[in-house]
This record gives structure tokens, sequence and C-alpha cells, in this order.
């Protein structure tokens, strides 16, 4: 038998999830988690063989919980499960030691299949997603610039901000100005969330 742990803060997606696989034979869900510690929490107690993780829940959230895992039970493969599925959260969640990435509305038997594929040492990722991460750009900024990019999307001062970096403040300035223009954004606030959509953040 396959032990899998399934970890979403949605009640109603788990226990669904949970229903479908138990109609699997193979695989058997022994623990459930609403959100990432929850789920680091039962997956040292129970030690599943397969994690089922949910890319969004609440901290940490999937990619943080997966890379922990790797960690502290490098045995327990990990998917990356997500109804907000965007080609940018790839390179970070494989990154992190998931050996799956699937959306949520992937066809019924997907999940089982995968949580199998994985189980057996092999990797999955959702193919429309992985033919739009072939083609995403490359981040057009300087580690510098996404710290301070990074910090500036909480609306800090520009003196906090240059305190934290330890930076000048004109320094600081002139980093987010760069942001903005290689960005094209009109913006710090365009700025922040185009580097949010494009997973550079």
């Amino acid at each position: 038998m396959i032990r899998v742990l399934l970890a979403d803060d949605e009640e109603l997606i788990r226990l669904a999830l949970a229903a479908l696989l138990d109609l699997e034979p193979d695989i058997d869900v022994v623990a459930h988690a609403a959100d990432g510690r929850a789920a680091l929490d039962a997956a040292l107690a129970h030690r599943p063989d397969v994690a089922v993780l949910d890319l969004e829940m609440p901290a940490p959230g999937g990619v943080q919980v997966a890379a922990e895992l790797a960690r502290v039970l490098p045995d327990c493969a990990t998917v990356i499960l997500t109804g907000h599925g965007r080609p940018a959260h790839l390179r970070p969640a494989l990154a992190a030691g998931a050996r799956g990435f699937l959306a949520k509305g992937a066809p019924g038997g997907a999940l089982a299949d995968v949580i199998r594929r994985v189980h057996a040492g092999a990797r999955y990722v959702d193919p429309a997603l992985a033919a739009e991460a072939l083609t995403l750009p490359e981040c057009p900024l300087t580690p510098r610039e996404l710290e301070t990019l990074r910090l500036a999307e909480l609306g800090t001062p520009v003196a906090v901000i240059a305190r934290r970096t330890h930076l000048a403040a004109g320094t600081v300035r002139n980093h987010l100005a760069a942001c903005v223009q290689k960005l094209g954004a009109a913006d710090r606030a365009e700025a922040v969330r185009r580097a949010r959509e494009a997973g550079w953040l």
C-alpha cells in the first residue's frame, strides 16, 4: 500500500480527494492537514510514502513544506497540487524537491497515477504547465533589484529598505526605478505585481 498524506486548506477538496483515493486498491490516505504546519506535524507522525500538498495553503505553503520534507523525511515523495497553476511556480517547486506538479482541474484518476509514479521514483509535471514554463523569459532583474522590490512590496519606506539592505537611500531609489523600467511598469506597485505574476518574487 502507498501511504498518503493530503494537505489542503479547503476541507471539501481534501475530503473529495480522500474519497477518490480511497477507491484505489493500492493507496491508503493515512492523514489529512489543513495548513503547512499541520502537514509537517502529520508527516512526522505518520511517515507517509507520498505527501500531496496544496501550493497555496496557509503558511508554510506547499513549496516550503516540500523543501522541509525533503530534509527531514527524504523517503517521502511530494506532489504539489494547485488550482492556480502558473508556469513560474514549477521551478521553485521542483527545486524544493517536489516530484510531481498537478493542476486541481486534472482528470479524476490523474492524482492516483501521479502518486504511483512519484512513489516509484519518477517525476510528473502537468504537460501544459511544463510547455508554458519552457517559454517563460528569464528574470531581467539583478538579485539586488529583486531584494529591493521584495521589500518594497509591503509598502516599506525607502529609508527602511536602505537600512535592511545596507544600501544608501539613493541606491535603493535607483534599484526601484530600474525595476519599474525593466518590467515596463508605470510604478512600483505595478512592478511588484508583474514580478509576482511572473514568479520572480
